[in-house]
């Protein structure tokens, strides 16, 4: 049997066969789309998300910059991130998001992340946060 190389085996972790091998998680091409169908909505122009807690989710300038309370996003370390803490649902209800669903979200909004969503942050997060 031949040996499995390194590119191989990461070629298994991205499709989620195997565990252990860190990939870099681009910004531009895997964060930023999460942030465009699920938080743009409310963390854009004049959402809610940037009326309350001035943190808009455009692209990677106002993601770093975070909120009016400060950054949202401690690179290299997602367990110190409030955009990790707050997606995980490790937070309070109160400001865990995306918000849950209620009579304020029309139907389909306010659905919680995926795992691999989650994965995705914490991963991007904890490899520094880049902007690549």
């Amino acid at each position: 049997m031949p040996a499995i190389t390194p590119l191989i085996l990461c070629a298994f972790v991205t499709a989620g066969l195997v565990s252990g091998c860190s990939r870099s998680v681009s910004f531009e091409n895997v964060v930023l789309p999460i942030l465009q169908e699920s938080c743009v909505r409310c963390h854009s122009d004049e959402g809610e998300g940037v009326q309350e807690a001035g943190l808009v989710l455009k692209d990677y300038d106002s993601v770093m910059k975070g909120t009016k309370y400060g950054p949202v996003v401690v690179p290299g370390n997602a367990i110190s991130s409030t955009l990790y803490l707050v997606i995980s649902h490790k937070v309070d209800t109160k400001i865990q998001m995306p918000p849950h669903h209620d009579d304020k979200y029309p139907k389909g909004e306010g659905k919680p992340l995926t795992a691999k969503q989650i994965e995705v942050f914490k991963t991007w997060i904890d490899q520094g946060a880049t902007n690549s």
